[in-house]
């Protein structure tokens, strides 16, 4: 988890010499993850003034974090947690400049199940450093503690908070309605998982990252490698209908060029359609009634960039009520890309996969 140290609940001390914490982690090649404590409320102050705006309706804490004694009397709960081994938060910072982090909100070693969240402002958008710090958490929860079950709570309207567990290969387990207040609306909570077992650690990613193929690809998150896996998580977010949301089917348009085409490769005959023939059936039954509570998510992928053309190998997970009754199924996407005037665009796509699976 840690440099210079074996887990995540180091004390993260400053240096008495340098105000420094003692250990980081490396996130890239220019963002660390580093322990978050009281002593550090000011700079903590000043990042969630510049993050309010984005994080304010989904972290309970922003709200109440408004001064320099609410500040550190975050931060001081969150050192008590980490004493008793029930929590611990960490910041992320970029070039010197705190920018987010991540957090164990809860940890309960007895039970084997923690919930881990996480917040970002936009300078550090689009760099993967949630995800990457997420997956150090969770790496240690499952390597170091022996952690049965991760958690992942969101409210159903944080779409940028839904699209990191996905991305984090969790699987939706259910909806729960209107949970909480917030300003006078109650809102839903879903609830994400990752098991112990459906884990695979650092190291077997890191073989997976270094493997002949992608030694191309650089190890941080490239501009172009962000650029496309933002588009393909516009497309997977596209069918989503969980909590009464609208499908946002229409902007697969934008994410295709003009002659795409997406290819239903799903028995002995192929299914040939360009994006509109594609929309519309869809967008029936994903309003219609016919298909609710309905998401899918990339669980892994592998991207190839070689100049101006880019392909990906998807394996996905998708769940919903069809006709009244729980689905759930898997599958494998590949998607070209081209680089074009406008930026990356999908060129064709082509999935297989199991029919969605009803319980018994």
């Amino acid at each position: 988890m840690t440099a210079g140290s074996s887990s995540a609940g180091g004390t993260g001390r400053p240096d008495p010499e340098g105000g420094k914490p003692m250990f980081t982690h490396p996130l890239d090649e220019r963002a660390q993850l580093r322990p978050l404590e009281s002593w550090q409320a000011p700079e903590f102050l000043a990042h969630i003034d510049r993050a309010r705006p984005l994080v304010d309706p989904w972290i309970p804490w922003a709200s109440l974090t408004t001064d320099l004694a609410s500040a550190r009397s975050t931060l001081q709960r969150y050192s008590d947690l980490s004493s008793s081994d029930s929590g611990r938060i960490y910041g992320i910072w970029l070039d010197g400049v705190l920018v987010g982090g991540v957090m164990f909100t809860r940890f309960d070693a007895s039970s084997g199940v923690c919930e881990i969240g996480c917040w970002l402002e936009e300078a550090g958008q689009g760099r993967g450093l949630v995800t990457c710090a997420c997956r150090a958490l969770i790496d240690w929860a499952f390597t170091e503690r022996g952690m049965s079950r991760v958690e992942w709570w969101v409210a159903s309207g944080n779409t940028r908070s839904i699209a990191s567990a996905r991305r984090l290969g969790m699987t939706r387990d259910g909806v729960l309605r209107q949970r909480y207040p917030y300003r006078g609306v109650r809102h839903d909570s879903e609830v994400w998982s990752v098991l112990a077992q459906e884990w695979a650690p650092a190291e077997v990613r890191s073989t997976r990252e270094h493997e002949p193929e992608a030694e191309a690809a650089s190890v941080s998150v490239s501009g172009d490698q962000a650029d496309i896996d933002r588009l393909m998580g516009l497309f997977m977010d596209s069918f989503t209908n969980t909590g009464g949301r609208h499908p946002d089917l229409d902007i697969i348009r934008e994410l295709f060029v003009p002659e795409g085409r997406i290819i239903s490769n799903i028995g002995n005959d192929p299914v040939i359609m360009d994006v509109d023939a594609f929309i519309e059936p869809r967008r029936k039954i994903l309003t219609d009634g016919t298909l609710t509570e309905f998401s899918e998510w990339e669980v892994s992928q592998r991207t190839e960039i070689f100049g101006s053309v880019a392909h990906r190998f998807s394996e996905y997970r998708k769940s919903g009520v069809r006709d009244g009754a729980p689905i759930d199924g898997h599958g494998h996407k590949t998607t070209q890309f081209l680089r074009t005037r406008d930026g990356w665009r999908m060129s064709s796509m082509a999935w297989d996969d199991e029919p969605a699976r009803r319980p018994e």
